[in-house]
């Protein structure tokens, strides 16, 4: 087996069942399996992997384990020498699969690969990023990476710059929506720290790869439609809140003291400015009141 393909669901029956549609019609020269770890989805999407993808391994949880156990779950049942983490909310492009293991297999600098991840509409979606550092934080919570000159100068925790997603290079981490690993990778950091229930993980999950030696690279040869956001009942909550508490557990976990301080200050900050900025400049109630959360949890 060479890719073993692993795929974290929780009540996403039909971007799941069109995700799975493509990567059996895009994926044809390349022996793989596909494991679905199902977090106790009530919508059917056991009964629809059973009836319409009999050949997809199943794991049925009783619970909701989360990104991280779900994904070290189905781990300990792949055989494939890749693994390919990636999200239900994604339909296969142009072979996308068969390019990303051609591109990691041929070099031996390439441990851990994502590739151009794009909105419903075809533009470019950002997919990746630099390690959290503080500077990068406190540029990010002041809107400063976003700014036309400096966003060519400075390396962001999340890079927005489009232009960046069209030149094959090194970042420090891609997202979980489709993450490409060497077996040998995940075996070497054992899989996903399962502390981080969801966000972060993958951030994580570079970080420790590339203290362990490992090389993390963006291709945008292969491409992906990520539907972002729509599999969480309410995707911009779910992100916003779960980039805070993600970077609050990273800095637990390697920074516990002045330097997590630091990072609950800036989180803070930041928070504030938005709470101003989208809630009393812009009037958007839902926003302020997500950012009102965030404050809290920082």
């Amino acid at each position: 087996m060479l890719v073993s393909i692993i795929i974290p669901s929780f009540n996403t029956k039909k971007l799941l069942q069109n995700c799975l549609r493509s990567i059996f019609e895009q994926t044809k020269n390349i022996s793989f399996e596909v494991i679905v770890a199902d977090n106790a989805s009530t919508d059917g999407t056991v009964k629809l992997i059973q009836t319409k993808f009999p050949q997809v391994k199943l794991i049925k949880n009783r619970t909701n384990l989360g990104y991280a156990k779900a994904n070290n779950q189905a781990l300990r049942q792949a055989q494939g020498r890749v693994i390919l983490f990636l999200n239900s909310d994604t339909i296969i492009l142009e072979k996308a699969i068969e390019k990303s293991v051609e591109f990691i297999r041929q070099r031996e600098d390439v441990d851990i690969l994502g590739c151009q991840l794009l909105y419903q509409d075809k533009t470019i979606q950002p997919s990746g990023g630099f390690f959290p550092s503080l500077t990068r934080v406190f540029l990010q919570m002041f809107f400063i990476d976003d700014l036309p000159l400096v966003n060519h100068l400075v390396k962001p925790y999340q890079q927005k710059r489009k232009s960046f997603y069209r030149k094959t290079q090194k970042l420090d981490w891609v997202t979980g929506a489709f993450l490409m690993a060497k077996k040998k990778v995940v075996d070497k950091i054992k899989g996903f720290d399962e502390k981080f229930f969801m966000y972060s993980e993958e951030v994580d999950f570079c970080y420790r790869a590339k203290k362990a030696g490992f090389q993390v690279w963006f291709c945008p040869l292969a491409k992906i439609v990520h539907l972002k956001g729509k599999s969480s009942a309410d995707g911009f909550r779910t992100a916003v809140l779960g980039e805070y508490q993600g970077l609050r557990k990273f800095y637990e976990k390697y920074q516990p003291g002045l330097g997590l301080l630091i990072l609950r200050f800036l989180l803070k900050i930041g928070a504030l400015l938005r709470i101003f900025v989208f809630g009393i400049l812009k009037g958007d109630k839902n926003k302020k009141e997500i950012y009102e959360k965030a404050f809290a949890l920082a």
